[in-house]
């Protein structure tokens, strides 16, 4: 099973490196890009589009990054809400019962 996944990483890897050179090849053209704050001239279409890309996972992983520790910090809390809670369960079962009358 682990070589079939090995296999299927390997021949996708393959696939993006040959979809690249393919995209490469044929946008050989360069633009211009207007950041708001800069104008950069002559820069490849490949290279705009792989910058872009890369900006867009590394926002990504920052954004569940964000989330995983709000997810940690919320568990904690959590846990020690429960911790509190249950202390006082077994406070409350200790006390002797009081007859109503």
């Amino acid at each position: 099973m682990v070589t079939v996944r090995k296999a299927a990483l390997v021949l996708a890897l393959l696939l993006a490196v040959l979809f690249a050179a393919v995209f490469a090849y044929s946008n050989p053209e360069q633009i211009a890009i207007d950041v708001g704050f800069a104008r950069i001239e002559g820069v490849p279409v490949p290279v705009a589009f792989v910058v872009c890309l890369a900006v867009g996972w590394v926002f990504g992983l920052v954004s569940a990054g964000v989330a995983l520790l709000r997810m940690s910090r919320e568990r904690r809390r959590l846990r020690r809400e429960l911790k509190l809670a249950e202390a006082e369960v077994k406070s409350l079962r200790s006390l002797p019962l009081h007859d109503a009358d």
